[in-house]
């Protein structure tokens, strides 16, 4: 006879945890321990565990203010959190993770205004817990009428399953739904550790003349295995122990399946089939040797491929095909401080992992990620510094000296004087940057690896550069990026070569510092002004001809327009009136006034609006002569009090028009500084 053997038989993780902590606690401290209800749906580990001293209630009332309650894999609702709150005793949470789950997404979408709807078994202690956790205020449902009863006002809807029930069911309640409510959504919460039991034993049915089912009556999870093999094997038995196997015409059965609940352990499983070992003697294999066979070995050390059931903040469950599920302590699945488990990982997905540690006793395999992660990371690093290969890594820690990066679980150390090509003060600006380096030095005894970016840049600068000085010309356009900003300019760097804005290029308006008008690390186009090879410089222009103020004034104003400006500076031989940002007019001091005027202070001041007429215009030498009197003539305040005559003042503007334009002003300031003090003399 065949031997058909489900792999994922007998204990889930979650269970197996949750028995495992509570024999663990029996072991290590001598207080009284309760269970809110059984612990799990077993009889016989229930049993079991009373036999050791943990006490079953049913209600925390039944509590005396002494010892420890631990939370059933079922979990409980919020009441029963802040009743042992109020009472003051101490507990351990044994509520299965994925359980858990539901329970904040239930919590958090009720709070959101959804109507909270619940596919299972009303009278579980799953549902009971779940439906807690929305104030009691969901629908539960398990058929279709059950669904036509749902009498609702809220148009949102949110849909749970309880972990056990099946796909099927799953399915044709959601279908339902879907007629009956255009808003809902869908969490399928169904444990992936059930639905791969539940296809196994599918599969399994298919393929024998007789299956047995191991696991307690009020297990709801051993149930839906039963019903689900009974569809397609008829020759299914459900047992609890080896004590309610039924009498089998073993001659007539060629293949028979065996699975378990996830509440069923392995000793129950082990007497099964020690049974019915003995009718099955005179075969090759015996039932034991088959169970066994179909369990993988693990070892210490041993490197394998498991499949993710299942995660929390804290764990990733992993199926590894063992009679116990695998544990992999986040800070062993990744080096990443902003790794978020229900973002990166998902259930199904195939890990190769390292067995850190296998204890049978407490059902627990450790296992890390990292570890393998970091064994083939090893070498591929020793390669990389041997191949001078560049290698991806992340910043992660900030340290003395330096910053550590990591990848694939080994960490990098990376210099400060090698995390760039140009002197770095403040190295915080690099933590979880992703950047490359090259491995530099390694020392295989401590395990260490030192790396820079320094070298990649300098090597990518050297070949940019060399590029640049092969083609460039006068005239040229380039994309560059804005490094430093100094009082005399603005350093770009244009592909392995830094150029240098002077302060006068970078506007046409007057500024008193390049912050004006960029900051580091601004990508901007620029121009080559003027190069030298041999010294290695070049210069750079960066404001353009068509933000030019003198050609858009060329395009707006013509000779004899009539223009309003503001006086923005006095000078003894007239004003100088802004017309636009950039552009400048002068009005002669003789185009001023009719009458004769001592100086334009006596009659204009620095920010007066005034309307003068364009009397000549030349953009190529920035020159705008304006004359108010034409327009409106400011009259002299006081005739008597002018010292100067028309040719006076006429034979002083030639003079100063003659003048090189850097030494006008201040010749005219000390002609201003005489006149003053012939008129004081005068009078």
């Amino acid at each position: 006879m065949e031997i058909i053997i489900a792999k994922n038989a007998g204990f889930c993780f979650g269970v197996s945890k949750a028995v495992n902590l509570l024999f663990d606690l029996l072991d290590k401290s001598d207080e009284k321990l309760y269970t809110v209800g059984p612990i799990i749906h077993n009889d016989q580990v229930v049993e079991k565990l009373k036999a050791k001293g943990v006490k079953v209630v049913k209600d925390i009332s039944e509590i005396k203010n002494e010892g420890q309650v631990v939370i059933r894999t079922h979990g409980v609702t919020p009441e029963v959190y802040e009743e042992i709150n109020n009472r003051g005793l101490k507990y351990t949470d044994a509520t299965c993770p994925y359980v858990k789950k539901i329970h904040n997404l239930v919590n958090e979408k009720y709070k959101d205004g959804y109507q909270i709807i619940i596919i299972g078994d009303r009278d579980h202690q799953e549902v009971i817990g779940i439906n807690g956790w929305c104030g009691n205020t969901a629908f539960i449902v398990y058929s279709e009428e059950d669904v036509k009863n749902i009498n609702t006002d809220k148009k949102n809807i949110c849909v749970v399953a309880q972990t056990t029930i099946t796909k099927e069911r799953w399915e044709t309640i959601n279908n339902f739904l879907k007629n009956k409510f255009e808003n809902v959504l869908k969490f399928d919460t169904i444990c992936s550790a059930t639905c791969n039991r539940q296809n196994e034993a599918e599969y399994v049915a298919k393929n024998v003349d007789a299956m047995v089912v191991i696991g307690g009556r009020n297990s709801s999870n051993t149930q839906k295995l039963y019903e689900i093999c009974k569809k397609y094997c008829s020759e299914t038995y459900q047992i609890e122990t080896s004590g309610d196997l039924p009498p089998m015409d073993i001659k007539n059965i060629k293949k028979i399946g065996i699975t378990a609940g996830a509440s069923t352990p392995d000793w129950v499983i082990k007497e099964v089939i020690g049974k019915m070992e003995e009718l099955n003697k005179g075969n090759e294999m015996s039932f034991k040797e088959a169970f066994e066979s179909s369990l993988v070995t693990l070892n210490t050390g041993d490197i394998v491929t498991g499949k993710i059931i299942g995660y929390n903040n804290s764990e990733v469950f992993v199926d590894l095909g063992y009679k116990s599920d695998g544990i992999i302590k986040i800070e062993e699945f990744t080096d990443d401080v902003d790794f978020n488990p229900s973002q990166s990982i998902k259930v199904g997905d195939e890990v190769e992992v390292f067995i850190v540690r296998v204890n049978d006793k407490e059902g627990v395999v450790e296992l890390s990620k990292k570890k393998v992660e970091s064994m083939k990371g090893w070498d591929a690093l020793v390669a990389a510094f041997e191949n001078k290969t560049p290698v991806k890594v992340k910043v992660i820690e900030i340290v003395n000296g330096g910053v550590i990066s990591a990848v694939s679980g080994i960490k990098i150390f990376i210099p400060a004087s090698q995390i760039s090509d140009r002197y770095v003060k403040e190295l915080h600006g690099f933590l979880k940057q992703i950047m490359d380096i090259r491995i530099i030095d390694y020392n295989k005894q401590k395990r260490k690896f030192v790396g820079s970016a320094r070298v990649l840049l300098e090597e990518e600068k050297a070949k940019a550069g060399s590029e640049f000085w092969s083609s460039v010309e006068v005239g040229k356009k380039y994309a560059g990026t804005v490094k430093s900003l100094m009082d005399f300019g603005a350093f770009v760097d244009i592909g392995g070569v830094d150029g240098l804005v002077h302060v006068s290029e970078l506007s046409w308006n007057k500024i008193k510092h390049p912050s004006q008008v960029l900051k580091v690390g601004d990508k901007i186009e620029v121009v080559i002004k003027e190069f030298d090879k041999d010294k290695k410089k070049v210069s750079l222009g960066y404001k353009k001809n068509e933000d030019n103020p003198w050609i858009k004034a060329a395009n707006k104003y013509k000779v004899d327009d009539i223009v309003k400006g503001k006086v923005v500076r006095l000078v003894p031989f007239g004003a100088f009136v802004e017309l636009d940002e950039g552009v400048d007019g002068l009005v002669h001091i003789s185009q001023i006034s009719n009458d004769r005027i001592g100086k334009p202070a006596d009659v204009l001041s620095v920010g007066q609006e005034v309307e003068a007429k364009i009397t000549e215009f030349s953009a190529e030498n920035k020159k705008i002569s304006l004359s108010i009197k034409e327009v409106n003539p400011i009259p002299a305040p006081n005739k008597k009090e002018e010292v100067k005559d028309e040719a006076e003042v006429s034979e002083e503007a030639k003079t100063e028009e003659e003048l090189p334009t850097e030494h006008k002003e201040e010749i005219n300031s000390t002609i201003g500084d005489i006149i003053g003090k012939i008129d004081v003399d005068a009078q």
